[in-house]
């Protein structure tokens, strides 16, 4: 089973891909993006994983649904996928609100789960980490999709990864443009408001953490603070990358997760 197909579960049809061939691997991506986002990272891991990346509710080719969206329904809407593609269990990687809804299945069916990926994702928010993120979401429901990607461009990716491929930057640009406002506005309040910082604990199956050395949003400090309290959890800062690692070090994500997803069972519980 492979290429784009479509799964309807209740009222939402998602729009998800399965390519390559090895153990289960799911990836979800960030607010506001769409299931290409992990194509670098899958092009190198597809020899040893059969991966299903997919479009969350609200994005790119799957239902928009419209109203409030819950941290629930995206963990539902996942294992919901992975039934359909015969992972009972499975690897899962998420970035960024990825990683939130990531976290949440570990924290509610950890039993799905062989080993955890979390990039560039956030726990443990300060007050003042928590207003900023806020006060963004305020702002993204005043403007547009378009004037939060102008405002966000430099947080998510390098200035010298913009000046070397302006190709990339004007398909993000168009990409991003083509999200529903309200959508995207319902996805993006679950990443400002939730915070699974004082379960972590419980979260025991072998994890990955890792994120940009100037990532503001999903910064080390967060990482760290994930590391110290997912027992057994291994900890890599990437040096001189923002937000945006699928898409500026596809390459160095990738050989992260498949040296970790390749190692030994070590699963406690």
């Amino acid at each position: 089973m492979t290429g784009v197909q479509r799964h309807t579960i209740g009222e939402v049809t998602l729009n998800y891909r399965i390519e390559g061939d090895g153990e289960p691997l799911v990836c979800i991506h960030g607010v506001g993006s769409y299931l290409e986002a992990w194509s670098g990272v899958v092009e190198r891991l597809k020899d040893r994983f059969t991966i299903l990346t997919f479009d969350l509710r609200g994005h790119g080719q799957s239902s928009r649904v419209m109203g409030r969206y819950e941290i629930d329904d995206f963990v539902n809407e996942t294992l919901a996928l992975a039934d359909r593609a015969g992972f009972p269990v499975f690897n899962l990687a998420g970035f960024s609100l990825g990683g939130l809804i990531a976290q949440r299945l570990a924290l509610t069916h950890l039993q799905r789960l062989r080993r955890l990926v979390l990039l560039s994702t956030v726990a443990g928010r300060t007050p003042l980490e928590r207003a900023r993120v806020l006060e963004r979401l305020a702002a993204l429901r005043a403007g547009t999709p378009a004037d939060h990607h102008n405002a966000s461009l430099s947080r998510w990716l390098t200035e010298d990864f913009q000046e070397r491929n302006p190709d990339i930057i004007a398909r993000l640009r168009s990409r991003d443009a083509e999200n529903d406002p309200d959508c995207y506005a319902s996805a993006y309040r679950v990443l400002a408001e939730t915070d699974f910082g004082g379960f972590l604990d419980q979260i025991r199956c072998p994890t990955l953490i890792a994120t940009g050395e100037d990532d503001a949003g999903s910064n080390p400090r967060m990482a760290r603070y994930m590391h110290e309290r997912i027992p057994g959890s291994m900890l890599r800062i990437l040096p001189g990358l923002r937000h945006s690692i699928l898409i500026e070090a596809p390459d160095a994500v990738a050989d992260l997760m498949s040296e970790f997803l390749s190692q030994g069972e070590t699963v406690d519980g």
